[in-house]
């Protein structure tokens, strides 16, 4: 069993393995395994019986490793190019791939040095594919501009000859619109998640004479999956006799479900952790990265017989002589003027003293916008809660986890719908009796950072706010962002040409003017997806309306914050930021 570790001393994410020892090292320090496809990558690994194949960070080639010895060697040399969505084809003996470069992508197989055979190449984006048991059909999805791949998505599928090439490619259209992912074989016979009833459910998938028929497999209404942002997700496996393992997400929490034979009932395991990633079947047992809210990441396995778990890596406590705060779920009700549920996660100050009366709170709007905040362990929540102050991520509408129509409720709705639920966040647990009214913070990195401005230009209810390399010009952004998400920020906004009145009242950088309350940003000044000098607007803009303003700049940051020390840096600036508006609270300023 191998997986993938990140290492916080080099930045990089290292290959291990399990060994009756306990786990073990690959490979060296300075080669890190990522991949940069779509810019958010995934399936930079897969395994075969005598070798492992990587996709390298820095050069994003595919290698050959020795799971003995560590020895690397690259497979392929396109300097121009990055893979992904690695799959052995072990019949043919060769690496399938997802390769990208000068803005198209294939799917395509490695078969010895730098021998690529391009498979297919007709559509914009390829997701990971999957294979027969006997190496004769394959399956992938794919989607097309402008669409992403959580609003449309096409299941494919060919027959593979005997010299490895495709035959008789063809789309499996869904019985209505929807998103699928994560296609995979059991024997012969595939299987999906599709959306198309309006959650991301399992369905097997047969074809007669070029029909397709879809049968769905767990009508729960619950997606089974996030949003797929990388290549390579698995939210579920079979486990043969029509037994299966899957995920469901409940109110933003993941769920691991074991169904051991197509007779027996569904039975919940694993219920101390509260997501689950890249479920994986060998021997038997089944193999995932499970996370929970008190513990760090962990490489399970999980026998579906006997429901024994075992830890194969991670799982430590985190602060050995420090307390961990656990987060409460929170559910705002529908209303006259928002039809939709929302729900987040609120966690306490983990001093129980300054937790008797009403506590200072920060709202965090998570990024994406597209995504998800899990109730998982994050040592920035933990800092917070530890420095007096309770903590709320808010899953707003648009969030991933909660079925299809509140995943595209955001549609054309960015920048008031997500900031309407932040505001309703608030207002929900003042009343509860969990924040201070006059208290009230908010910020976000990213695209959360956009939902925190636009919430401050917007609302006196705030008594501050952050933004971490937030975006400030949806439309500098829009000119300059990959293309993956090129057709994204009209999805969230509407075509600027047909809406351009929307684009202006939902610009921050043109709006800075309404904000009176105290501001405080962080930005790297190598930022290519944040034009810094944006930021740097709305900093001479809000002290020329004589409003309280801090800019941190670190020069050589991107976007997101890698080196230790900055983000450490950043975290003691806000800490201070926020005491000083809380002290001028309780002086009545």
């Amino acid at each position: 069993m191998f997986w993938l570790e990140f290492d916080p001393a080099t930045g990089n994410n290292l290959l291990r393995k399990a060994t009756e020892e306990g786990p073990r090292p690959v490979t060296p320090l300075d080669f890190g395994i990522r991949s940069q496809v779509n810019g958010y990558g995934g399936g930079a690994l897969c395994t075969g019986p005598e070798a492992l194949f990587a996709v390298e960070a820095s050069g994003q080639q595919i290698h050959r490793i020795d799971p003995v010895t560590g020895y690397t060697e690259a497979l392929t040399c396109s300097p121009d190019a990055c893979f992904g969505g690695l799959v052995l084809d072990d019949c043919h003996h060769r690496v399938l791939a997802v390769r990208e470069s000068a803005g198209r992508q294939q799917l395509v197989a490695v078969q010895g040095y730098n021998n690529l055979v391009y498979l297919h190449d007709s559509e914009d984006f390829y997701s990971a594919p999957a294979l027969s048991a006997s190496g004769t059909r394959i399956a992938w999805v794919s989607w097309s501009l402008p669409d992403m791949p959580w609003v449309k998505s096409v299941l494919w599928v060919a027959e593979i000859d005997q010299d490895g090439m495709l035959l008789r490619a063809s789309p499996c259209q869904t019985p209505a619109d929807g998103s699928v992912q994560q296609p995979v074989f059991e024997g012969e016979e595939l299987y999906v998640l599709s959306d198309h009833e309006g959650w991301w459910q399992p369905w097997h998938v047969s074809l007669t004479a070029g029909q397709a028929k879809w049968m769905c497999l767990d009508a729960t209404a619950s997606d089974h999956a996030s949003a797929p942002w990388q290549l390579g997700e698995c939210h579920y496996w079979p486990l043969g006799e029509g037994g299966w393992a899957w995920v469901r997400y409940v109110s933003g929490s993941g769920e691991l479900w074991l169904k051991r034979s197509a007779e027996s009932p569904p039975v919940r395991t694993a219920t101390g952790y509260t997501d689950f990633r890249h479920l994986a079947v060998l021997s038997g047992n089944i193999y995932c990265i499970a996370r929970s809210a008190n513990r760090l990441d962990s490489v399970l396995a999980i026998n579906p017989a006997t429901g024994r778990i075992v830890t194969l890596a991670g799982g430590e406590i985190p602060f050995p002589h420090v307390s961990v705060v656990v987060p409460a779920t929170f559910r705002i009700p529908s209303s006259d003027s928002v039809r939709e549920e929302v729900s987040g996660f609120w966690y306490p100050p983990a001093d129980p003293v300054s937790a008797k009366a009403p506590p200072p709170l920060i709202l965090i709007a998570h990024g994406g916008p597209t995504s998800t905040a899990w109730p998982v362990f994050n040592p920035q929540v933990q800092f917070w809660c530890h420095h007096g102050f309770a903590v709320a991520e808010v899953n707003y509408r648009g969030s991933a986890g909660f079925g299809r129509d509140y995943r595209l409720a955001l549609a054309g709705n960015w920048g008031q719908a997500d900031v309407k639920d932040m505001e309703r966040a608030a207002d929900f647990l003042v009343a509860c009796g969990r924040a201070d009214a006059g208290r009230l913070f908010i910020q976000g990195r990213s695209s959360g950072g956009y939902t925190a401005l636009m919430a401050m230009t917007g609302s006196q209810r705030f008594r501050a706010g952050a933004s971490l390399f937030g975006v400030s010009d949806p439309a500098r952004l829009r000119e300059v962002t990959h293309r993956f998400e090129s057709g994204y920020l009209d999805w969230l906004l509407g075509s600027p040409d047909e809406f351009p009145g929307r684009w202006r009242e939902r610009t921050p950088v043109l709006q800075a003017h309404q904000i009176r309350r105290p501001m405080i940003f962080f930005q790297g000044g190598q930022d290519r997806v944040v034009v810094p000098a944006q930021t740097r607007a709305m900093v001479k803009m809000l002290e020329q309306n004589g409003e309280e303003v801090e800019l941190w700049w670190f020069e050589e940051e991107g976007h997101g914050f890698r080196q230790r020390h900055n983000q450490i840096a950043l975290l003691e600036n806000l800490l201070l930021f926020y005491q000083r508006c809380s002290q001028k609270c309780d002086d009545g300023e």
